[in-house]
């Protein structure tokens, strides 16, 4: 089934979900996010082009070339799901219609949940971020330099697979992070540093942050299947006792965090914006990425107005990431 289908009303599509999936150019990857989200709020993945190296074991993004931005909605309802689809449509019509960017037609499809994780590894691979960090999908093997920090990952139904340069963009900071001893001492009972990931997905930040030597981490998402997730690719990594994940958002409730992650988008990270600074200690460390370059300085005012001040930047492509700290 594609090209804006639904499920037949006749097919049974219990334990199924209905894929939403558009080719886009890089940069309107996060217009068509967006778009996507308004009709399936459990949000989007984006599998950006990318080409096998050393001999397979490895990847290298194409920017380039097109992504493809999925989102899911549960298919038992056939007439709400035709319903989705269809404004969906609609409103990529509208944003083709501007001809900015390449944007490819609404393709759907029905997924089964016992077939997902085989859905995932055609778009897996291991992958190097920054100079130690390397992301092994459990199905794949990896041949283990002797500085290399590796996580074992399965995103299954959550987002989060390093594909993205939001994603890629955090982890090369939680990397900078340790390079600068920022998580050594801390506010944890053994006086390590305690991390708060908002918006956990699948995990890999707080997992990354664990590995670098952060004492305690706690990933909050309001996805239930994110929380999953998270705790079984703790468990894989042989992380589960130093990283906990709940189900739900700010505020934690939670003593205050010497760093927190927050790989969200720019309208969230406004909306945002006091209540992440009021997670972090006096002179903590906010990473916030998901940020597209237009929204940068929205996202910069929301800060300075929150009481952060920004303290480093970077960007791939026209994604940005900034690393902000507490002043109050």
């Amino acid at each position: 089934m594609n090209d804006a289908g639904a499920p037949d009303e006749g097919v049974s599509a219990a334990g199924a979900w209905l894929e939403l999936a558009v080719t886009a150019d890089h940069e309107a990857v996060e217009a068509v996010s967006e778009i996507l989200t308004r009709f399936a709020p459990g949000g989007t993945t984006v599998e950006p082009a990318f080409e096998l190296v050393d001999e397979g074991l490895g990847a290298r993004v194409d920017t380039s070339r097109p992504a493809i931005v999925r989102a899911y909605l549960p298919a038992r309802d056939a007439s709400a799901a035709r319903a989705a689809v269809a404004g969906a449509d609609r409103a990529l019509g509208h944003l083709q219609a501007f001809g900015l960017r390449a944007i490819g037609p609404l393709e759907t499809r029905i997924v089964h949940e016992e077939d997902w994780a085989h859905s995932w590894k055609a778009h897996s691979p291991v992958l190097r971020i920054g100079r130690r960090l390397v992301i092994r999908p459990t199905w794949r093997r990896h041949r283990r330099g002797p500085d290399d920090v590796v996580l074992a990952l399965d995103p299954g139904m959550a987002f989060g697979t390093g594909l993205h340069p939001t994603t890629r963009l955090c982890l090369a900071g939680i990397e900078a992070w340790a390079d600068a001893g920022r998580f050594g001492a801390g506010s944890g009972p053994a006086g390590g540093t305690r991390v708060l990931d908002v918006g956990c997905g699948s995990g890999i930040l707080a997992i990354a942050a664990a590995r670098f030597g952060a004492e305690s981490v706690l990933g909050v998402d309001p996805d239930p299947i994110a929380i999953e997730a998270s705790a079984a690719n703790a468990r894989r990594n042989r992380l589960g006792r130093r990283i906990r994940a709940r189900q739900g958002s700010l505020p934690t409730g939670e003593p205050p965090f010497d760093l927190v992650l927050a790989n969200l988008i720019a309208s969230l990270l406004i909306a945002l914006a006091e209540a992440l600074a009021a997670e972090l200690r006096p002179a903590g460390r906010l990473l916030a990425s998901g940020i597209f370059i237009d929204r940068e300085a929205e996202v910069r005012g929301a800060f300075a107005a929150a009481g952060l001040d920004i303290a480093a930047r970077s960007a791939e492509g026209d994604w940005i990431a900034l690393e902000a700290v507490r002043t109050g």
